[in-house]
């Protein structure tokens, strides 16, 4: 999804600024089912899925972790499993069960509004975290320039296409869920760039729930109409890159085309160090986790947040994104200790790694 028209762009790069009152070492986290009745404050973190890894291995323990530095809240969590009724009941339930701010990562933008005007007739501010919720009266936004995502990896895409003279060649556009509002805009940032290159699009897919399986059928069946015309697959994120790389793994596919991704999963970075997968982009989580419970918990205590970005009036904050090849994973996902050598070379991926240059210090 585009950004709203009346979107008007501050200072890039710096935070929103929060002035925190105290920072102390116990915070409650619970579930939302089951509540423990605590009278701490409650903030209610709700994210869209399990299938993008990220979201139970950093976005949760992350936001968990910064909340706990920061006071005494209970956190109530629940996992929406992309399923958006599902959502919106388990948003009804931290209502009910006391939340004094939602941080919501909604499944679908536009039925996401229905909670944030639940929220707001309790007098509870929503947090629209990493995905644009499509209206409603928006308390933050943060997440990461995702028309930038798109471009760079489409930059990467056509510049490693030209690289293996594929550049007049075929692609596979796997996009994301088209109920997904960031989907849209990873691939509108792709097609500004791919668009203005001889590369001819065989076909493009919008991906049900981000699905892997899904992708991976759908890769199947291009895969069989187009064997011999795949130059390369741009695939929205790392899920959907498993996916594609297994169809064309399955069809025996030799040499495999350039496939891109997004999210800097473990087993996306393993893929490129072994070949398999060009390349991802690597997002700060900590950065947007961390500044999401900051807020949540400057909302809570009732203090002012500012932030670099005004989009509809909402204080917005958009991280930049950054292109991981096997050249800069060293500098970039290691540097960061967002995964460790350890992680990524294990016995299967060992040879690979050294042959990258990819080593402990």
């Amino acid at each position: 999804m585009s950004m709203r028209a009346s979107e008007r762009r501050g200072p890039r790069g710096a935070l929103a600024t929060i002035v925190a009152a105290a920072v102390l070492a116990l915070a409650g986290c619970a579930g939302i089912p089951g509540t423990t009745g605590s009278d701490d404050e409650k903030i209610a973190l709700l994210l869209p899925d399990r299938k993008t890894a990220r979201y139970e291995t950093f976005d949760r323990p992350l936001f968990e972790q910064r909340v706990a530095e920061l006071g005494p809240y209970d956190v109530l969590y629940a996992n929406a499993d992309q399923d958006a009724a599902k959502q919106q009941q388990q948003a009804e339930s931290a209502l009910t069960a006391g939340a004094d701010v939602l941080v919501l990562d909604p499944v679908d933008a536009r039925a996401a509004v229905v909670i944030v005007s639940a929220a707001n007739a309790k007098g509870v501010p929503v947090i629209s975290y990493d995905r644009l919720i499509a209206g409603g009266d928006l308390a933050y936004y943060v997440s990461f320039d995702n028309e930038k995502v798109g471009v760079l990896q489409a930059t990467e895409f056509v510049d490693a296409l030209e690289a293996a003279e594929h550049s007049g060649g075929g692609i596979l556009m796997v996009n994301g869920s088209p109920t997904d509002s960031n989907a849209s805009q990873f691939s509108s940032g792709a097609h500004s760039v791919i668009d203005q290159t001889d590369l001819h699009i065989l076909a493009e897919y919008d991906t049900p729930e981000w699905s892997p399986d899904k992708a991976q059928e759908w890769v199947s069946g291009q895969i069989a109409q187009y064997r011999r015309d795949i130059a390369g697959v741009y695939a929205a994120n790392d899920g959907l890159a498993g996916g594609a790389i297994a169809a064309l793994r399955a069809a025996n596919v030799s040499p495999l085309p350039v496939v891109t991704g997004q999210d800097a999963d473990l087993a996306a970075i393993q893929r490129i160090v072994s070949g398999d997968q060009h390349m991802t982009v690597y997002k700060a989580i900590r950065q947007q986790a961390f500044l999401a419970a900051e807020v949540a918990v400057a909302l809570l205590r009732g203090e002012e947040v500012t932030a670099p970005l005004d989009i509809d009036g909402t204080p917005s904050t958009l991280l930049d994104p950054v292109a991981v090849t096997v050249e800069n994973i060293m500098d970039t996902v290691v540097a960061d200790g967002f995964w460790t050598v350890e992680d990524i070379c294990t016995r299967e991926y060992a040879a690979a790694c050294e042959a990258a240059g990819i080593r402990a210090g």
